[in-house]
């Protein structure tokens, strides 16, 4: 069983986010935590959650680090009885604003993993992408962070902007990897609605060749689990997501996982707030869950059972050497690839 608690609050919207996140809801902090250990009462019923079966704790949004420490005291106290001694417990946080005080705070609280939204150490691609942070910020960040003993620390980078080059991916890399750090999430730059780089129509880089060089130089030093992340520690949380395991979702818009259902509450934070115990209800038919297995266990590590697949299609791909298979499991060879090839094997 995992969890994810979804904090919508921001200093400031980036120019590429399209999720969840405000600026101008900050007052409502303390409600909004309220708010949340009243649903994940809630959510412990429903999901008839035992105690020690929680493996994984994500605190993500929006910026985890916009909240003082002491607010989430409540909800951790909460949720401690049904934790798991070795659970892996990680929280999201901007360099701005994960101050040296917050980080001992929250790992008194039980964090022991850390994400940070580094995005680049370029001056210049920080202030293109609306990131509120200088390098030097994220430096301290993450220094500080291991220096106070949370030693499972990630970064997040952003490349295929108009501002990517070689010569700035390769400098982001070497910063990257001068740091205690032992995971990195990777992400190409894509433009959504609701975004103000969608509304400037700004678009990304689209070099391919650069992007399968970043990539490449990422592999280098760190192994590659997922399209998007790499680490010699791979997040348990992330792991249990792209093998389907059940997840409660906690807070405005984050969606709940429970056998063949989903659960998603009000996304509107005002609403959530007034009945944080409402939810709609998707049902997932076994159509729906195997498509889920092939695109998931294609683009990870994670891989796909070869009894679930058409034996004439993953024949023929096992044959071009585009998937390979190792114990009863086939795995894919190339995660750029992944959702070609999860599209060929479930299409009639």
């Amino acid at each position: 069983m995992l969890l994810y608690l979804h904090i919508p609050f921001c200093d400031s919207k980036c120019f590429y986010c399209s999720f969840n996140s405000y600026t101008d809801l900050l007052h409502l902090k303390t409600k909004y935590m309220k708010a949340v250990k009243t649903q994940l009462l809630f959510e412990l019923e429903r999901f008839k959650v035992k105690k020690s079966s929680i493996e994984t704790v994500f605190i993500g949004g929006g910026t985890p680090s916009t909240v003082e420490a002491k607010l989430y005291e409540n909800f951790i106290d909460l949720l401690s009885p049904y934790l798991k001694e070795d659970m892996e417990f990680t929280t999201e946080a901007n360099p701005n604003s994960a101050t040296l005080q917050w980080l001992k705070e929250m790992k008194n609280l039980g964090v022991n993993r850390v994400s940070f939204g580094v995005q680049s150490f370029d001056e210049e691609k920080l202030k293109y992408l609306g990131r509120n942070h200088s390098p030097k910020d994220a430096l301290t960040a993450v220094e500080n962070a291991y220096k106070i003993g949370i030693k499972n620390i990630s970064i997040d980078i952003i490349y295929d902007t108009i501002k990517d080059t070689k010569k700035l991916l390769k400098k982001d890399l070497q910063t990257a990897f001068s740091l205690p750090i032992n995971h990195i999430s990777s992400y190409s730059l894509t433009i959504e609605k609701a975004t103000k780089f969608y509304q400037e129509k700004t678009l990304p880089k689209d070099d391919e060749n650069l992007a399968f060089w970043f990539v490449d130089e990422v592999k280098k030093r760190f192994p590659q689990y997922e399209i998007s992340n790499f680490g010699k520690y791979k997040s348990k949380h992330n792991l249990g997501y792209w093998q389907l395991k059940d997840y409660i979702g906690i807070g405005s818009g984050a969606v709940g996982f429970f056998k063949d259902k989903r659960f998603y509450p009000h996304t509107n934070v005002k609403k959530y707030i007034e009945d944080p115990l409402f939810h709609k209800v998707e049902h997932l038919s076994k159509q729906d869950l195997l498509t889920e297995k092939i695109f998931l266990g294609l683009r990870s590590e994670v891989g796909v059972e070869k009894t679930l697949l058409p034996e004439d299609k993953t024949k023929l791909l096992l044959e071009e050497k585009k998937l390979y298979e190792k114990n009863s499991k086939v795995f894919n060879k190339n995660f750029f690839l992944a959702d070609e090839l999860a599209l060929f094997l479930i299409e009639d």
